[in-house]
Order: structure tokens, then C-alpha cells, then sequence
């Protein structure tokens, strides 16, 4: 990654999954940063306040198969990439609410599917907002 450093040390783990407020604030609206924030009811969270620049995932709705209990298929989640302008150059930062929890789930399925430049803001919504 290009961009400014993230805030942990180069020899943590942490600094290959995890980007601070800091970094997020510094790398808003540049073209190869997508910030996505991914919700169960977007109602509650996204559409009432989200980072600005950001989009949005709908867990149940954008993540799961809609006809089997399973995660969507390859083609599916490329389709959604090309839906939220997403292609292989770009750094995916997701958060949530719940502590991330639906966030690390997208988190797993871009890993998943092989998406390398994925990453969770540290905190999540609560620490965005503080």
C-alpha cells in the first residue's frame, strides 16, 4: 500500500488487516482507497451516518446467497466488486457496528475469494465516532 503509513509498526501483523482513524481521515475520497462500511440493517447505522466517501454492503442481503444458507458465489461477489467500483488495484477498508462483527464476516469472504488489499479500521464505527 501507497498511502500514508498505518499507525502500527512495520514488523506487526496487525498493520496487514488493521488501518487507524488517522489513516482512514488521510485517505477519504482518493481513487484506490474503498471505504465500505457493512451493516445487517442499514437503516439503523449507514443511512442515518457513515464516513463520508464511504459505501455500503448490506450483510444479509449483499453477502449471502439468496437461495441457499451459504456465502454468495464467485461470479456474485465479483459483480459486487464492479458494483462498488472496486478492481484489483484497490485498498478495501471495511467497518461496522458490533465491534466489526459483520465487517470481519466481508472481511472473510473477500479473503475468501482471494482479495489480497482488505483491511478493518481498528474500533470500527464506535472508535470513528469518538
Amino acid at each position: 500500500m501507497n498511502n500514508q503509513n498505518i499507525s502500527y509498526q512495520n514488523n506487526d501483523p496487525l498493520s496487514e488487516v488493521l488501518v487507524d482513524t488517522s489513516w482512514v481521515e488521510y485517505n477519504t475520497g482518493k481513487d484506490d482507497i474503498r471505504i465500505i462500511e457493512v451493516d445487517y440493517d442499514p437503516k439503523l447505522k449507514y443511512e442515518i451516518n457513515h464516513i463520508p466517501g464511504s459505501v455500503l454492503i448490506r450483510w444479509k442481503d449483499d453477502l449471502n446467497h439468496p437461495l441457499i444458507r451459504d456465502i454468495l458465489n464467485r461470479n456474485q461477489f465479483q459483480n459486487l466488486l464492479r458494483k462498488l467500483g472496486i478492481n484489483k488495484n484497490t485498498t478495501v477498508v471495511l467497518y461496522g457496528d458490533f465491534n466489526n462483527k459483520f465487517a470481519t464476516f466481508a472481511f472473510w469472504v473477500f479473503k475468501y475469494y482471494r482479495y489480497n488489499d482488505v483491511r478493518l479500521l481498528d474500533g470500527g464505527r464506535k472508535k470513528w465516532i469518538q
